[in-house]
């Protein structure tokens, strides 16, 4: 089977579809495809999406505890970006995030070109760590 025909699965059901967006020309890097520092911000837009929920208020992102750039990115991609919540402590939050982009020119076939953890603090108006309110 050639790469031509070959259509990947479709992106995991068990996380949840948090922000997509399309890349456009002035967010090309030097080589023209999209720089990596645009598609880690909005890595860290979309992995906020999840926590905000827990947070009860404001929160920080605290650390990127991995970042994997698998493919490169192109203007005109669809990236979609699908976030899960692997772990609540005390005061943080970390959350897993895989980005997938359906090429512009091969829509409906998806290529995971990205994946990253990255950790949350629920802080006060100090700007100070305090407690993620208990869930029902």
């Amino acid at each position: 089977m050639s790469a031509a025909t070959y259509t990947p699965p479709l992106p995991p059901c068990q996380e949840e579809l948090v922000l997509k967006v399309i890349p456009m020309p002035a967010d090309c890097n030097a080589n023209g495809d999209i720089f990596g520092g645009w598609v880690m911000a909005q890595v860290d837009l979309a992995g906020s999406v999840i926590p905000a929920r827990f947070a009860g208020g404001r929160m920080a992102t605290v650390a990127v505890n991995e970042f994997i750039f698998k493919q490169p990115v192109r203007v005109g991609d669809i990236l979609s970006f699908y976030a899960k919540l692997t772990r609540i402590g005390r005061t943080s939050m970390t959350v897993q995030v895989e980005v997938y982009a359906e090429r512009f020119r091969a829509q409906g076939q998806y290529v995971k070109v990205t994946e990253a953890s990255l950790t949350y603090v629920a802080i006060d108006e100090q700007g100070k760590p305090r407690p993620v309110p208990q869930q029902p």
